[in-house]
This record gives C-alpha cells, sequence and structure tokens, in this order.
C-alpha cells in the first residue's frame, strides 16, 4: 500500500527492499538458531545464506525480466532496479540451489541436513519477504467483490488502481508462515536427511500454484494460458521432490 516507506529527498526508503532485507535476516537468525538442532555450527549458516543472498536475487531477477522482457528492452538499466520489485521465487530457489549445492561440496558439508537446517526459515522469511510486495503491489490478484478485497491508491503501486483486488500477496504471507508451522512440527518426526526440505518444496509448490490461479498480473505461460510458468515450474519440482522422498523414505526402511 506505501511503496516508499521513507522519503528524504535524494534518500528513498522501499518498502519493498526493507521486507525483503527483513524476510531475509529473519531467515538467517532463525536457521542459526536451529542449527543447534542438528549440531552444526551457526557460521556454516551464516556462509550458506551469503551464497544463497547473491545466487537468489540473481536468479529470481533473470526469471522475472525473462518473463516480462517486453518491459525492460527499451530500458535496459530498469533491469537492475530491483528496489522497484520484480522478482520471481522459482527462479531465486533453481539459482541458490544450484550455487548452494557447488559452495557445499567445495566445503565439504553435508547437503542434505544443511537444507533441512535452512527450510523453516526460508519459509519464515520468505512470509514476511511478501509483505513487501502487498507494500509495493506487485504480485497483485484478479479483480473480485469478496469482503476481504484490497483496493491500491498510492500511483506509485505497481498494482491496477481503485479496483478491488483479490489479496495475494497477504494468501502468500499466510500460506508461507503455515508452511513453517508444518516444516517445524515434521523436525521432530524427521526420518532421514533432506526429509524436511523436500516437504517444504513440495508443499509451497502446492500452496503458490493455488493461489497462482488468483493472480492478475502477467508471469508467462507455461502451458497455453493454463498454467502460468510458476505453476509449471512448481509442477516439475514437486515431482522431483516427490521421487526423491519416495527413494529416501525407502532407503530408510529397507526392502520389503
Amino acid at each position: 500500500m506505501h511503496p516508499i516507506l521513507l522519503d528524504l529527498g535524494r534518500f528513498k526508503l522501499y518498502t519493498y527492499g526493507f521486507f525483503l532485507a527483513l524476510g531475509f535476516l529473519t531467515a538467517v537468525w532463525f536457521s542459526k538458531r536451529n542449527a543447534k538442532f542438528y549440531d552444526i555450527q551457526d557460521q556454516v549458516i551464516s556462509d550458506v545464506f551469503f551464497v544463497i543472498l547473491l545466487s537468489s536475487i540473481a536468479g529470481a531477477r533473470i526469471l522475472y525480466v525473462l518473463i516480462n522482457f517486453d518491459d525492460y528492452q527499451n530500458n535496459l538499466l530498469e533491469i537492475f532496479k530491483i528496489w522497484n520489485g520484480g522478482l520471481v521465487f522459482f527462479g531465486g530457489f533453481i539459482g541458490s540451489i544450484g550455487a548452494t549445492i557447488v559452495f557445499l561440496k567445495v566445503k565439504k558439508i553435508p547437503i542434505l541436513k544443511t537444507a533441512d537446517i535452512i527450510a523453516p526459515g526460508i519459509a519464515l522469511g520468505h512470509a514476511i519477504g511478501r509483505l513487501g510486495c502487498f507494500s509495493a503491489g506487485c504480485c497483485y490478484g484478479k479483480q473480485c467483490d469478496l469482503p476481504f478485497a484490497i483496493k491500491f491508491t498510492n500511483p506509485d503501486s505497481l498494482a491496477p488502481l481503485n479496483v478491488y483486488l483479490h489479496p495475494t500477496q497477504i494468501y502468500m504471507v499466510f500460506s508461507n508462515f503455515i508452511l513453517f508451522l508444518i516444516l517445524m512440527w515434521l523436525q521432530k518426526r524427521k526420518k532421514f536427511n533432506g526429509m524436511i526440505f523436500l516437504y517444504y518444496v513440495m508443499l509451497y509448490s502446492v500452496f503458490r500454484s493455488a493461489i497462482e490461479f488468483f493472480r492478475g498480473d502477467f508471469r508467462g505461460d507455461f502451458f497455453f494460458e493454463f498454467l502460468s510458468m510458476s505453476q509449471g515450474i512448481g509442477l516439475i519440482v514437486f515431482c522431483l521432490a516427490l521421487a526423491l522422498v519416495i527413494k529416501l523414505t525407502r532407503s530408510v526402511n529397507g526392502p520389503r
């Protein structure tokens, strides 16, 4: 609702960037606390999140620009203005996964165990970060007449103005927070390394795909106009994660 949190003339603090940073710091803080549950040094988590920070922003921005390239082809400098909004989670997810795996392999740190440590923190941080989307007006919903519909009136908002929309940003805040609670419940019932992270991937894909049906902004087509790019990627990621869960569960339970 308020794209600019603080305006001091030459200096402007954008609400989107503020909540993005707050969400990231929350993910780091919680993951470092969670590392004690796994008997892992918190400095390892700090190093991992530094890699995640750089690779996720790059990946999320690259995928967003590719999907919306028509908006940038005449002004390429706008590509670098991420404080105005414009990140695709799955782009950041893919980018950070690749970079983090390479980093952990080089450092000889257990990959699946580390992934379990940071998964709940990422869900919690993501919930906070989505408040930035709400403030900037990006990731907006379709028009609706529901009692809890929202209307953007700030001319700096990225959402259509003065029409009632699905509060999809708030849907994503709540879904990520619920996901965080589920992961913390699962953590006490963990059966194998990688379980918490893989369930995070599957559940996030389901929640995100459901919310996508209420989105009103263009997000690229994956399957004609039925599935968005995020839904298509989520479907693929869900299937891969499910296959790994089945494989790892069988390895723990043994042949029958």
